[in-house]
């Protein structure tokens, strides 16, 4: 294994913990922001859309120019617009402001998501072995990172503005120092496959990436259950003291950065298609647990065995989309993160109406069908004749391991 190979695969660790760091600054400080642009909740859940939509524009556009361009070129770029935008929401002086700034930033967010994403498909390619989880388990780091970092100027009483410029600067330096180990574009291996690529569009994308992204829909709705609704649901239905509650969803998430930093181990002996299998079944099993629990200690385990179910599912279809065709690779990735992504976004918007039909615990079989059908239809991450992604079975027994 070349330096060069190891070092483009400390940068793009470098990039997914500067985007969760960069995502989680920014999360801290959404009350300044809120009071600095005068506006009321409802009006700022109204503006947190156009950062989706901007997000889902910035995949869909970047995907394409990266297989186009290459993500050497790519990826610094988005990296760049995306820390210059995390200091627009500061300066925000009212809603109209706000919503073009969190356009913007949400622009900036996708368009390094998919570019970064898609660089980890080129690695794990060379790397011949399955890496990709614990890229997204770093991104979870960098999150966890951005709120000690953001409590931490709170308290200092630094402005909203200050923090976010100086993660802005960080974020920049970040970005210049790790390019250059980024990897160079990799050749067309054929005239067919050259065609191929310039004709993926959203018509022209096969139906395996189509049934990808359907499964990336389902199952980071399912996701977006515990962030959004975990920590409610344990003080609305087993009545559990606030600071109790909050464990539920401190519960998941370590479960499932722990989980994405163990998924590759298992995705090498195993394959994806079994991580995605079995881990939609556990999914799907500890989430009828927390719906059906009783007790707030049950409910506590039943969420830490939903992040580990989850925790390696969506980076196998990364990855899967990734691999189906190397010269497509940005086009198949922004797919399926751009579905996956309005999952995410369409879960409080199905799960809170269906709470005025029957109680919160009751709405979470919603997602646990989703995982039963993730389980039932893993097998089309199977690799097929022209999916290039290594299978354990080529590789020497001393290669298949984690970091």
């Amino acid at each position: 294994m070349t330096r060069s190979l190891r070092a483009a695969r400390l940068a793009t660790f470098a990039y997914f913990a500067l985007n969760g760091f960069v995502l989680g600054i920014w999360i801290v400080h959404i009350p300044a922001v809120e009071h600095r642009a005068g506006i009321s909740h409802a009006v700022l859940g109204w503006l947190l859309l156009l950062l989706g939509a901007g997000a889902f524009a910035g995949m869909q556009l970047v995907g394409p120019l990266t297989d186009r361009f290459g993500a050497r070129k790519v990826v610094p770029l988005s990296a760049a617009l995306c820390s210059v935008a995390l200091v627009l929401p500061a300066l925000a002086a009212n809603a109209w402001t706000l919503g073009v700034a969190l356009l913007a930033f949400g622009i900036g967010n996708g368009s390094l998501d998919v570019s970064m994403n898609t660089h980890a498909v080129q690695v794990e390619a060379r790397y011949k072995r399955p890496i990709m989880s614990a890229f997204h388990a770093v991104f979870s780091i960098g999150g966890v990172l951005a709120a000690l970092v953001g409590a931490r100027t709170l308290s200092w009483g630094w402005s909203t503005t200050a923090t976010l410029a100086a993660a802005s600067l960080l974020a920049l330096a970040i970005t210049a120092v790790v390019a250059p180990a980024l990897l160079q574009r990799p050749e067309a291996a054929s005239a067919p496959e050259r065609s191929t690529a310039k004709a993926t569009t959203w018509r022209t994308t096969p139906l395996r990436i189509w049934a990808l992204a359907a499964l990336a829909l389902m199952l980071m709705l399912s996701e977006g259950v515990a962030n959004d609704w975990s920590v409610l649901a344990m003080r609305d239905v087993l009545d559990a003291p606030a600071a109790t509650a909050a464990l539920a969803y401190g519960a998941f998430a370590t479960a499932m950065t722990i989980g994405r930093f163990l998924t590759d181990r298992a995705a090498a002996r195993f394959g994806p298609v079994a991580i995605v299998r079995y881990g939609s079944a556990l999914a799907a099993l500890a989430l009828t647990m927390v719906a059906l629990s009783p007790s707030i200690p049950l409910a506590i385990a039943g969420w830490v065995l939903f992040g580990i179910g989850l925790s390696g599912t969506i980076p196998q279809l990364f990855s899967a989309a990734g691999h189906a065709n190397p010269n497509a690779a940005g086009a198949n990735v922004s797919r399926v993160a751009g579905l996956g992504y309005l999952g995410m976004l369409a879960g409080p918007a199905i799960i809170g109406p269906l709470t005025h039909l029957t109680p919160l615990n009751y709405t979470f079989f919603l997602p646990v069908a989703f995982c039963v059908v993730a389980t039932l239809t893993a097998d089309v991450l199977r690799s097929k004749a022209e999916d290039p992604q290594p299978q354990v079975a080529d590789l020497p027994a001393a290669s298949v391991h984690t970091i």
